[in-house]
């Protein structure tokens, strides 16, 4: 899969899932916005795979994009900078998200409109501010992080309700935007080995590799999976080998039910 001549936009791109796959899209010749409120972090990532050897090979790159993708205004800024600079917009990976994990009766308003606004809200805010490029374009590929916790997860009402949007959120998107040639898909990641997924050993109360390999052992593949692993199925997504997949969302959790 390759992507010249084409830019992306990958939000909560510092880290993680969201750093994985703004490498895989710039090995393939993206030139990648590292889209994250955490400014400091995004330089620093998007300069670790600028100097990656794969994306010099294949002439991609990547930039920082400090921008807080729960502000409407700010998110319409950020993208509109970005997509003059490079020519438009041709990808999106909405990945951005927190936890902010309680059992219900311990849960409290900000704690559910937090988690709310990062990992649901900032799809549609993103969403809206890309889609006037690509409408333009008729081209575009939009990828929606969902999770194995839209179908419940103990502790995490908000953020199992967040991800059970992402899917109705998908799968509608697909829809209307399907006439200008707008794919939209989303992944739905099991346990993958991240810093968000350490923090919830934390809140069980695990040590991060005990927590993973109690998870390994219940999982038919017999293991975690990695950052990198689901950035290949965000690249499948993202190319035009996908050209005619949309609505979908792909469980990406080694097997497990």
């Amino acid at each position: 899969m390759t992507f010249q001549n084409k830019s992306a936009i990958v939000t909560g791109a510092a880290q993680g899932i969201g750093a994985a796959t703004a490498l895989r899209l710039a090995a393939g010749g993206c030139v990648v916005g590292v889209a994250d409120i955490n400014a400091e972090a995004a330089q620093a990532t998007a300069e670790r795979i600028s100097a990656d050897e794969r994306v010099a090979a294949a002439g991609g790159r990547a930039v920082a994009l400090a921008v807080d993708v729960t502000d409407e205004n700010a998110v319409t800024d950020a993208f509109d900078r970005f997509a003059g600079a490079h020519g438009g917009l041709s990808i999106l990976v909405n990945n951005a998200g927190i936890t902010r994990d309680n059992l219900l009766f311990k849960m409290s308003a900000a704690e559910w409109n937090l988690v709310l606004s990062t990992n649901l809200t900032s799809a549609y805010l993103c969403t809206s501010a890309a889609q006037r490029f690509m409408v333009n374009a008729k081209y575009g590929r939009i990828v929606n992080l969902s999770s194995r916790s839209a179908l419940g997860n103990r502790g995490q009402a908000n953020y199992a309700a967040a991800k059970a949007g992402i899917q109705g959120l998908t799968a509608t998107l697909a829809i209307e935007l399907g006439p200008f040639n707008i794919t939209v898909n989303a992944v739905a990641p099991g346990y993958i080995a991240t810093p968000m997924t350490e923090a919830t050993a934390e809140r069980l109360g695990f040590d991060a590799v005990e927590h993973q390999r109690i998870v390994a052992e219940r999982t038919p593949l017999g293991r975690v999976g990695q950052p990198d692993e689901v950035a290949a199925a965000i690249a499948f997504f993202a190319s035009d080998d996908a050209s005619y997949v949309s609505g979908q969302t792909l469980y990406i959790n080694g097997g497990a039910r």
